[in-house]
């Protein structure tokens, strides 16, 4: 590390040269071949899958996505002469729009069940010829902007479904804005200095822009979704700066202490240069975890943020020294300058008392901790993994308006219709098929279900099933596992009809399930791959053991946040991201992957410094009060940056992404104020030198890899056996 810092250095202009010329020649590139985002979305093996494949082969017109205009009266009814004459118009203007295959009006025969009961709300029914993320977004927009010209004083019309939810989705441009300037107000108040603000700013920013637009151009490779590069902002913003920040700080303290600006800056990225590169490589194999998943709609969101992290690192350890040349000593604000002419000390900072508070009193805020983080972690007993549908969107857009207009017509089921997918291939299957149509309208949590008329000689059925509840209440994921268990069975018995139960309620309830199910495999993948990665780095079976702890007390606490925000609905409303429901069910394997990722970072920055001071005193009462107060600052500082960014895009509008802001704010508030400030030194202390024990056979057996310059001097008659070798 230490020849690519002195060689960054002395190469300062050259080295930002090349990336303004790779950042903007990755730019010029992806101008040019634009990008491919495909939101695939596949769970192969099960039935909903299998069902939408039936679909998709044998009726292309049905593999499709839908949308519905929904209008409603408020005086007469949607059958008046004055309702119809304003939207039949209309409806043949749609049918006759791009990428549109048909529109199944109320006011012809075969839509004659599309008006409610009171007969004030109707909906026409719109098929499109490809899935929402397959469709060009033009297309949508002009159905949505026809539909909208109906519209009067007395006729609400709105339009609901998933194409016009990706339509009516803006990108949360203004967040990165917000949260670099939160950023940039931190660091002034940290560091007193504009120049200093600006170096981790400037370096996430590049690190940022070009893993970004490497994502993109990867899309035409890979599989990547359109959520992807927002995840990829939002983790890349956050990691950029705080890498930056750690590898400043130590600069400045280089420069305070008395050495040359190229001294410094060598030191600042072989010291915490190397932690930057450690931590970044445990964000990055964390986040690559998910592969074990096998769904390439996680795979996709796992490449686009090890992207953007990877690219963060490279600017931290290559353009943040070239910068740190130039600025040469206006790194330190004026202030700290006279004071370093002058001679002036600046000792007794309010973190060393702090160290020593802890050393003091480890059980006593051991238990404080444990019991805040577990009351914390208390709503995790009621977490119900799921995926929100409209009627969780805010109430100002269209889509929550059309499903609040459909469950008020027709009931709450309405909006998450099943689907029955038959293969037919005999005329007694048929006729099976038929009795299967009276017996599901007899199962308990059924509105209403009937047999969708199919072309002649088709050997494909469906029966559309509403169910009484909403599409993410669990009374409708238990009627899928009824008609599955206890009614499609005895009907298929004695025929070949094949019978599958699908629709977006139940792909969406299939998706919880496997990731349920998945997911012990997955935690036990990255803790694992965390507790490996520690044990190499820090020859200890303490450390990475009380790390791995940790972590799961931050996960934990962290869910519980996030269950009282948005599936209780203590915050959600409040924050304009709609009604409360269930938590999304791919949030917890991601979530749990940045944040183990993140974790790693406070710890490894932590204990590195602790681990630094250990092989030089061989006292572990020293090496933890040494470590706690000279990172504590920068990791609370980091922290603080990072909640800012996370925070940011809390208020883009999108539920998914305030649910990723909301529950990594909450992680990263709780891992740097309590956890790595309060628990882990606390806990160091009670194990005391045990901390650093490795048994002779596992450091001979293990690879070198240390996080710490390798010309570090060993401590004097430090005790081999607690004694970390190196190489």
């Amino acid at each position: 590390m230490s020849a690519l810092a002195r060689w960054c250095y002395r190469h300062r202009l050259i080295v930002v040269l090349l990336w303004l010329v790779a950042v903007g020649g990755l730019g010029v590139v992806s101008k040019a071949v634009g990008s491919a985002y495909s939101d695939n979305f596949s769970l192969p093996g099960t039935e909903s899958t299998t069902a939408l494949h039936l679909l998709q082969k044998s009726l292309p017109a049905q593999g499709g996505d839908s949308a519905t205009v929904v209008w409603r009266t408020s005086r007469g009814t949607v059958r008046d002469p004055a309702v119809r004459q304003r939207m039949a118009p209309v409806l043949d203007k749609i049918a006759k729009s791009p990428s549109v295959t048909g529109v199944t009006s109320p006011y012809d025969p075969a839509g004659a069940r599309q008006i409610s009961e009171d007969g004030r709300t109707a909906y026409a029914q719109i098929s499109f010829g490809e899935l929402a993320n397959k469709l060009p977004k033009a297309d949508v927009q002009r159905v949505v902007d026809t539909a909208e010209q109906a519209r009067t004083p007395g006729l609400r019309v709105e339009l609901g479904g998933n194409p016009i939810s990706g339509a009516e989705r803006v990108p949360p441009s203004s967040s990165e804005a917000i949260g670099v300037l939160a950023a940039a107000i931190v660091l002034f108040l940290a560091f007193g200095s504009l120049f200093a603000m600006l170096l981790p700013i400037v370096t996430a920013i590049a690190g940022v822009g070009g893993g970004l637009i490497s994502v993109g151009l990867l899309t035409h490779v890979l599989d990547i979704g359109q959520i992807g590069p927002i995840l990829g902002a939002l983790i890349g913003l956050g990691v950029g700066i705080d890498y930056a920040l750690f590898i400043v700080t130590r600069h400045r303290s280089g420069l305070r202490a008395g050495l040359t600006v190229e001294e410094s800056v060598v030191k600042a990225v072989d010291t915490s240069g190397r932690a930057v590169l450690f931590a970044g490589g445990t964000v990055v194999i964390a986040l690559l975890g998910m592969f074990v998943l096998g769904m390439t709609f996680l795979n996709g969101m796992a490449i686009a943020s090890a992207t953007t992290v990877i690219a963060t690192v490279l600017a931290a350890i290559t353009l943040l020294p070239a910068m740190l040349g130039i600025l040469g000593m206006r790194t330190l604000s004026r202030r700290e300058r006279r004071r370093l002419a002058s001679g002036t000390a600046n000792d007794g900072t309010v973190w060393q008392r702090w160290a020593g508070v802890v050393e003091r009193r480890p059980g006593l805020l051991s238990a404080v901790a444990v019991v805040l983080i577990g009351v914390l972690t208390l709503p995790v007993a009621s977490l119900r993994l799921g995926s929100s549908d409209a009627g969780n969107n805010p109430s100002s857009t269209t889509t929550r308006q059309a499903y609040d207009m459909l469950a008020t017509g027709f009931g709450p089921g309405f909006n998450g219709p099943l689907q029955l997918v038959a293969e037919t291939p005999a005329a007694a299957d048929q006729q099976a098929f038929g009795r299967l149509a009276d017996q599901v309208r007899r199962v308990r949590g059924v509105a209403g279900a009937a047999a969708m008329p199919m072309p002649a000689g088709s050997r494909l059925g469906i029966i559309q099933v509403i169910p009484t509840t909403s599409p993410q209440s669990e009374q409708t994921s238990d009627l899928i596992d009824r008609l599955r268990r206890d009614v499609v069975p005895p009907a298929e018995r004695g025929t070949t009809m094949r019978v599958y139960v699908g629709g977006q309620t139940a792909i969406f309830d299939d998706f919880a399930v496997v990731l349920t199910g998945k997911l012990p495999l997955f935690l036990g993948v990255i803790i694992g791959l965390g507790f490996i990665l520690l044990l190499i780095a820090f020859r200890s079976l303490l450390v990475p053991a009380v790390a791995a702890v940790m972590n799961i007390l931050a996960a934990g606490a962290s869910f519980g946040v996030i269950v009282a925000f948005f599936e209780w609905g203590w915050g959600s409303d409040p924050l304009g991201v709609g009604a409360a429901g269930p938590v999304e069910a791919f949030l917890p394997v991601i979530m749990l992957s940045i944040l183990f990722g993140l974790s790693m970072d406070y710890q490894v920055f932590l204990v590195s410094r602790m681990h630094e001071e250990w092989v030089h005193s061989g006292d572990n009462a020293r090496a933890v009060n040494v470590g706690q107060a000279q990172t504590g600052r920068v990791i609370t500082a980091a922290a603080t940056i990072m909640i800012a960014v996370f925070v940011a895009f809390v208020f883009g509008g999108q539920r998914v992404i305030a649910e990723f802001g909301i529950g990594l704010s909450a992680a990263v508030a709780l891992d740097a104020f309590v956890l790595r400030t309060v628990l882990v030194p606390a806990v160091m202390h009670l194990f005391g030198p045990a901390n650093w024990w490795l048994p002779t056979w596992l450091d001979r057996v293990l690879p070198h890899l240390s996080v710490e310059p390798a010309d570090e001097p060993a401590a004097p008659g430090a005790e081999p056996q607690l004694q970390p070798n190196h190489t």
